[in-house]
């Protein structure tokens, strides 16, 4: 009988922690659908530029509209709901702007390709307006640029409206060894919009996820080797990473003269080529832009064909294959979409020679960014006059060591590094420039192309996301960003599909100043495939 009491017991408690896990789980589940329920019922939800002018030119909406409806998203969605953490800053004269440009559509004046546009910008992008520029730094939380960049000049001039700043890893991810991709100091961790316990990748983070949580239309991101594909990637939006000199540079903060350039991120391509053709021009300011001349257009719609595919030859490389049998699939499936819409795929098992992954001509970029973040870093504080915060590399390590909320998680290793380099006079930086242009460049992507006759090469873009981790760091497996980025040529991520609920992207890359022939086969792909969905905010998979 007793024995009989103890089992009745037994079974009680464990009917009862059933009934309690269950009650757990669906709170949960229901908690999420909720969050999921939010992103469709905004009413601009994957909205386009051409949308957006038809209803200015309908009536349909006001600029001051538009504009209202994605601050009270960022309310919404950013800074609380899901709290993805994305925006740094929202600009506080976006309001009045709008305003100002519903009285020139009012008067019927001569309006810009971008017109009442939210455009967020990634916050290492000078604004000279109420806003400061930070890099996620926090001694350069108070930093109030002298002048506009390049690129928010364009914007301005083009009609844009600049909504507000995007969260980034600290320094676009030039800091430390190792860190967590979305952390800096100014934003804390950006999240996923698709799951929300999953890295969104970067160092433009908040650009990417900001596009595809619908926080604004499009917006602009910069990369040095991945910066823009790794987040277009991980958040499933279109990036380009121009052709270095494609855009200027001037009022960025630098990492690398040799491989920097800002570029689009939005949800399609077609609102990625608007922006690119928005931002070229030839800026005294940054000589690279003088090699742009008859290389740039003004308009890269008009290369879009959703035939695009037809005759063209692409080198697809393999050399990732087996790192993830799941983004294999994925690429395998691409290939035949490629196939079938009349493109011929040739397999090539390197770009550069040597290792597979050109490990070793990688070093020489390594020892380039170095040498030219110093001299960079230098040179941009100057340009801030007299209220600079530091006047160099050195006075920067010693504030960042200085601060306890900037050194929670992660050291200053890299920039300790680039402090002990010589000037861009020294043997070391000369040669190893040369060794990474020669690689990549002559005996890598120009190389491979002249042989195969190729138009563009394809690549998955890298790893799924992988789960937000502030202790060990990012867990990056799989990346082919660095043919592009090291050789200073274009490249576009375009979503291939999901693992799971979280996203990966295809990288379309080629001879420097193809973006025409890239956005073509790009464009074909999307419009072929359509693999872009927007995203639920998970809180985890």
């Amino acid at each position: 009988m007793e024995h009989y009491k103890i089992m009745k017991k037994i079974r009680f408690h464990i009917v009862f922690t059933f009934c309690l896990l269950s009650t757990l789980l669906l709170l949960i589940s229901c908690h999420a659908e909720k969050q999921s329920g939010l992103d469709f019922s905004f009413p601009l939800n994957e909205i386009t530029i051409n949308e957006i002018h038809h209803g200015y030119d309908s009536g349909r909406y006001t600029v001051k509209e538009i504009v209202s409806q994605y601050i009270n998203r960022i309310n919404n969605i950013d800074q609380a709901g899901p709290e993805i953490n994305s925006v740094i800053i929202v600009n506080p004269d976006a309001v009045k702007i709008a305003d100002s440009l519903d009285q020139i559509q009012k008067r019927g004046e001569n309006k810009g390709l971008l017109f009442g546009i939210p455009v967020l910008l990634k916050d290492n992008i000078d604004t000279h307006d109420k806003m400061p520029t930070t890099a996620g730094s926090r001694i350069l939380k108070d930093s109030f640029p002298l002048k506009d960049s390049w690129v928010a000049k364009k914007l301005r001039d083009e009609g844009a409206v600049i909504l507000g700043k995007t969260n980034l890893s600290e320094w676009a991810n030039y800091r430390a060894s190792y860190s967590s991709s979305g952390w800096s100091g100014v934003g804390g961790q950006t999240k996923n919009p698709y799951v929300l316990d999953r890295n969104p990748c970067g160092s433009s983070s908040g650009s990417a996820v900001a596009v595809s949580a619908n926080l604004c239309v499009v917006a602009i991101g910069t990369e040095t080797w991945g910066s823009i594909m790794c987040p277009s990637n991980a958040n499933g939006v279109v990036g380009i990473k121009p052709t270095v000199g494609l855009w200027s540079r001037s009022g960025i903060v630098p990492i690398s003269y040799t491989q920097d350039t800002a570029g689009p991120m939005s949800r399609t391509v077609r609102d990625a080529a608007k922006l690119l053709g928005a931002i070229t021009g030839i800026d005294p300011d940054d000589a690279r832009t003088g090699e742009s001349k008859n290389n740039y257009h003004k308009d890269y719609t008009i290369f879009l064909n959703k035939n695009g595919l037809t005759g063209k030859r692409i080198g697809y490389l393999n050399t990732m294959e087996g790192n993830n049998h799941r983004v294999d699939q994925l690429m395998f499936l691409a290939i035949e979409d490629l196939k079938n819409n009349g493109a011929e795929v040739i397999e090539l098992d390197k770009i550069v020679e040597g290792a597979p992954g050109g490990f070793g001509a990688e070093q020489n970029s390594l020892e380039v960014m170095a040498h030219e973040f110093k001299d960079g870093l230098k040179k941009y504080f100057d340009n801030l006059g007299e209220n600079a915060p530091v006047s160099n590399l050195e006075e920067a390590i010693h504030a960042t060591l200085a601060d306890s909320i900037e050194m929670l998680y992660f050291n200053v290793e890299r920039m300790e590094n680039a402090q002990s380099k010589g000037d861009l006079s020294s043997k070391i930086y000369k040669n190893a420039l040369l060794n990474m242009l020669k690689a990549f460049r002559g005996q890598g992507l120009d190389r491979i192309m002249k042989e195969h006759n190729l138009d563009a090469i394809v690549s998955p873009t890298g790893s799924p996301a992988w789960k937000t981790d502030l202790i060990n760091g990012d867990k990056y497996y799989i990346s082919t960003t660095v043919y592009a980025a090291l050789s200073g040529y274009p490249n576009i991520n375009v979503p291939m599909g999901f693992i799971g609920n979280v996203p990966v992207g295809i990288s379309f890359y080629g001879r420097a100043w193809s973006e025409p022939l890239l956005l073509e086969i790009a464009y074909a792909y999307e419009q072929n495939t359509k693999h872009r969905k927007a995203p639920e905010f998970l809180i985890t998979d």
